[in-house]
């Protein structure tokens, strides 16, 4: 490229709300300057602005995450941005929620009846409050009577926890789990923490939806 597009679609990565995939920076650029480029040209200057922001003169990073690249902050300044988000988020997932959210994330696909038998209780609400945040999606019906719908995680989820993919996400056999004294270990009571390589964060029990 005789351009330099790296200002352009270093703004255009910054200025997007969420991750913007390969296609559509392609897209935007091709049409705002009415040229035609290849993904491996545009690839590149993405590489470039990735090795800039590794330098610890800044507090943000580029990540490829849920298919496309948004900016994000570096793991370093979690707790700190950890208190923002909560003098900030006013509208919060219940415990109930979370609950639901991490049977689905790790038994994904899995239908409502299923999500119910491992929590022991009703989760009409807690689903159609992640439905409603966009956190999970319906991948279709089970083949088993009555075809219920199924449920997973969407690229929402994948966004708000920083993962590229599912793979991600640590193994059952990594948590630590209570003992029962009688009977088996009940479903998630305790705090779920998710950790990749670049960063960790706490589903913690952070208050009931308002």
């Amino acid at each position: 490229m005789e351009k330099n597009y790296l200002p352009a679609i270093e703004g255009l990565i910054f200025a997007s709300p969420t991750p913007i995939s390969l296609a559509e920076i392609k897209y935007c650029l091709e049409n705002s300057f009415a040229v035609s480029m290849a993904q491996e040209e545009i690839e590149s200057v993405i590489q470039k602005i990735e090795d800039r922001y590794k330098s610890e003169e800044f507090g943000i990073e580029l990540k490829e995450i849920a298919g496309g690249y948004q900016f994000l902050s570096k793991p370093d300044h979690f707790n700190l941005i950890a208190e923002h988000i909560k003098l900030n988020n006013r509208k919060k997932l219940s415990r109930a929620a979370m609950e639901s959210l991490a049977i689905i994330a790790y038994k994904q696909p899995v239908t409502k009846s299923e999500i119910e038998q491992i929590r022991g209780v009703n989760s009409d609400h807690s689903i159609q409050k992640l439905l409603e945040k966009e956190l999970i999606e319906i991948n279709g019906r089970s083949e088993g009577p009555g075809k219920p719908i199924l449920f997973g995680t969407s690229s929402r989820f994948m966004e708000y926890f920083g993962l590229k993919s599912l793979t991600e996400l640590p193994k059952l056999k990594d948590f630590h789990m209570p003992t029962q004294e009688i009977g088996e270990a009940s479903p998630i009571e305790e705090d779920v923490i998710i950790s990749t390589n670049e960063a960790t964060v706490v589903i913690n029990e952070i208050g009931e939806d308002e």
